[in-house]
């Protein structure tokens, strides 16, 4: 088992192959806040079966390629966040809240006409993932994710699908191996 790393906002939490719960199998999730009040995240790789134009019409034509709305997690599924990246990191836009980088969240009641222009990229996730203090470090504990330094196209690439598999791919070693697990053991 690797030792644990102390996760902070911008890192990936990387299902590990032991956590089947029906909910992250498989996920990608991105920190977005860990501290001694729990811990928030969304989860890069899971898309909804709603469409932005149901939900967030508005702003379906903002959001980064593949404009799809994304499963954020299983908390609040019906509230929505925004991640945003800023194009000029010197102007910080109405509604935008730094994270880490020139990564942040962008508050979906600001106004669509005065944010455009502003960002490089914009994805929105109905929900997140969330942890009870101690929680994500117990699970961190038990093995349940590998933490894994976030890339830019881990959070706004085109290519959700397989991102799992190619996290860990690039990880190199015997995390890399965990990569060709199928996701149906049964298909084995």
């Amino acid at each position: 088992m690797e030792p644990m790393v102390r996760p902070r906002a911008g890192d990936l939490l990387i299902a590990s192959v032991a956590l089947s719960d029906g909910v992250f199998d498989q996920t990608v999730v991105l920190l977005l806040d860990h501290d001694e009040s729990g811990s928030l995240g969304v989860i890069l790789n899971k898309v909804s079966d709603l469409t932005l134009e149901e939900v967030l019409p508005q702003w379906a034509e903002d959001v980064s390629e593949p404009r799809k709305l994304f499963v954020g997690g299983p908390v609040s599924p019906n509230g929505a966040i925004c991640l945003a990246s800023l194009l000029d990191v010197d102007i910080e836009p109405a509604g935008w809240r730094g994270l880490f980088h020139h990564v942040g969240l962008l508050h979906l009641d600001t106004p669509v006409e005065i944010t455009r222009g502003a960002f490089e990229d914009l994805r929105i996730y109905a929900g997140y993932a969330g942890w009870e203090p101690g929680q994500l470090d117990g699970e961190l504990m038990r093995g349940a994710w590998h933490v894994i330094a976030a890339q830019y196209d881990d959070i706004f690439g085109p290519s959700y699908a397989d991102l799992w598999q190619r996290v860990l791919r690039r990880q190199g070693g015997d995390i890399a191996m965990y990569a060709t697990w199928p996701g149906d053991l049964s298909r084995n």
